[in-house]
């Protein structure tokens, strides 16, 4: 009788102490699971500063970006000519291995002034200089660009989600790309409809989702190439360095656009 009542006294002790840690794993790992965040409050610019081409960091020329009704807009309304304004809104923080997504949309018309290439034309840089490191008359930050496009003539493609390159280069199935930019298979897409887009960065592997599809993926980002002699010298001395992470900014390029709905999930 004692060695049954031992035996069943250790079973009983192995099977509280291995829930209680199996409990215990499981609640550590839930509260390591990775959530996203909203990066945009919906109310105001809190966390973001925009740089203007020509203008200081922080300087919201002619109120190019504000919040209406729970969006963030890219607005010309008080512009009388867009003279190469080119703008970008920074997010405070730097990331490196995260997801980014929101949703977008081109309204209205394009700002007198804007060039044809401008015309429903934005983006998200990701991989961005610090934003107190751009020069006063700089039109672009040194990063990776998920390009926004939207049709303008009807029957004429336009892919959405392309990849362009100012200052930096990267690699596409192990070879080294120095065009500017670069198509991907993404649709076109010519009503004012809200747009999906997502960056997914890991380590150095990024692709670009358009409505939850990928439409292309590279590699190895490093600085250099096209926009690099735009920078500071202490930029440009770093042409060859790879870019493992950066600012994440919004575009401004004369044709008005909106955004919501502004999430990263960091890993």
């Amino acid at each position: 009788m004692n060695f049954i009542f031992k035996m069943v006294s250790i079973i009983i002790f192995v099977a509280f102490f291995g829930c209680k840690n199996q409990n215990k794993s499981t609640h550590l790992k839930e509260e390591v699971t990775p959530q996203w965040k909203s990066i945009f409050n919906g109310t105001n610019l809190d966390g973001w500063t925009p740089k203007i081409n020509g203008y200081q960091l922080g300087y919201n020329y002619k109120n190019t970006f504000r919040v209406e009704n729970g969006v963030l807009k890219v607005s010309y309304d008080e512009y009388d000519l867009f003279t190469e304004e080119f703008g970008h809104l920074f997010y405070k923080t730097p990331y490196s291995n995260y997801k980014i997504r929101l949703q977008y949309r081109f309204v209205d018309q394009q700002v007198k002034g804007g060039q044809p290439w401008a015309a429903k034309n934005s983006g998200i840089m990701i991989h961005c200089q610090p934003p107190q490191t751009m020069l006063l008359k700089q039109g672009f930050p040194i990063s990776l660009e998920a390009q926004l496009l939207g049709g303008v003539q009807q029957g004429e493609a336009r892919s959405s989600g392309n990849l362009c390159t100012p200052g930096t280069h990267v690699e596409i199935n192990a070879k080294k790309i120095t065009e500017h930019c670069i198509e991907s298979t993404g649709k076109t897409y010519y009503d004012n409809e809200w747009i999906t887009a997502e960056v997914v960065v890991t380590k150095d592997s990024i692709t670009h989702y358009i409505d939850h599809i990928p439409v292309i993926s590279y590699s190895n980002p490093s600085i250099g190439g096209e926009f690099l002699e735009t920078t500071s010298k202490e930029i440009q001395d770093k042409e060859g360095q790879a870019l493992t992470g950066g600012y994440i900014s919004l575009q401004s390029e004369s044709h008005p656009i909106e955004f919501k709905n502004i999430e990263i999930l960091e890993f």
